[in-house]
């Protein structure tokens, strides 16, 4: 039996210019962070008194004799690509799917890594980030850019860069106490579900080559951002200032990415305090996250009282095997 633990993101900087339409040409970069909110992953193979051949538990539960019949396309594709078989699944996590926290990333990090262990073969965090981007990009042909799965699988607070030569992952360098405070001045509050979040980055990816100018500004914007955290001169309330600017920038690029509920929310907890914040994710719907003073936090909560207020605390580890007991499997 194999058991992963994989964290869940927040991208604070840069989102959308991981979107290989972009980067291919510009260059792109993002600033986000792990945090210990997770995924669990538990893979075993299934013992042989069944009439079916594999068993998957997510949000459904699947008993299926061929993989043809798996309506999971992460798993179904997974399980082809490795040729995994007989195969028993199950997945739970902290937080809600479709929550904008790169959670379907999460899941298929945490579910490779589960795999190769199971057959005995070692993954490091940049096989397992590459496999999970080609699996929900390729093999699954969901939109979206690759930021998710980095993160997911390097974990910990970086600047990931893009270009047509790959990517590049940099811890942010900054004073532990610095770091601390920034977690102490953030506030994560879940808005309800958002849609599937291939489907705003479809309208998102279409929007693309007409936003290239704001696009290119958010680029800029990483620099700045990780000039304000790693200069122990510089407030960090510039931080939560420039990711007010961020958002204005990243709701202008397409329709879906706001509601008219979610923007009546970001201007209630701004009145109450808030220097800035953002939608997490792709857009829709999901959670807003907060940058706001520790005076103001009580005001923020209340301004906010019908959105469930999330604690948090970042984490350096990114995904990992918690438990691992080799099998001996002989296929049916």
């Amino acid at each position: 039996m194999i058991i992963t633990q994989t964290p869940f993101r927040m991208s604070f900087f840069g989102g959308g210019t991981d979107f290989s339409g972009f980067y291919n040409e510009h260059g792109g970069a993002v600033i986000s962070t792990t945090f210990d909110k997770y995924c669990y992953v538990t893979v075993r193979h299934l013992p042989p008194f069944f009439d079916y051949k594999t068993h998957v538990t997510y949000s459904r539960e699947e008993k299926i004799n061929n993989l043809s019949e798996m309506q999971h396309p992460a798993i179904r594709n997974a399980m082809e690509w490795l040729d995994m078989h007989d195969i028993r699944l199950t997945y739970e996590s902290d937080l809600p799917a479709r929550s904008g926290l790169g959670t379907s990333s999460s899941f298929a990090v945490g579910m490779l890594s589960a795999f190769y262990a199971l057959k005995g073969q070692y993954a490091d965090k940049r096989k397992l980030a590459d496999d999970a981007i080609y699996l929900e990009r390729t093999l699954c042909k969901e939109a979206g850019g690759i930021q998710d799965q980095i993160a997911a699988s390097f974990g910990g607070m970086n600047r990931i860069n893009f270009s047509a030569d790959g990517y590049t992952v940099h811890p942010v360098i900054i004073n532990p106490e610095r770091k601390k405070l920034l977690n102490e001045h953030l506030m994560l509050f879940f808005t309800g579900f958002s849609r599937f979040s291939s489907d705003i980055q479809k309208g998102t990816e279409k929007s693309m080559k007409d936003k290239t100018q704001q696009l290119l500004e958010m680029y800029k914007l990483v620099d700045d951002a990780e000039k304000i955290l790693t200069d122990k001169n510089t407030s960090l309330d510039e931080f939560g200032k420039l990711l007010d600017y961020t958002w204005q920038l990243k709701r202008g690029i397409s329709s879906g990415i706001s509601t008219d509920s979610i923007d009546e929310q970001y201007e209630r907890a701004k009145k109450a305090g808030a220097l800035g914040g953002k939608l997490l994710g792709a857009g829709g719907g999901g959670f807003l996250l907060f940058y706001v003073p520790k005076d103001k936090q009580a005001d923020v909560k209340k301004a906010l009282a019908g959105q469930m207020y999330v604690p948090f605390s970042f984490e350096n580890d990114g995904t990992k095997v918690i438990h691992y007991s080799p099998e001996t499997y002989v296929e049916k």
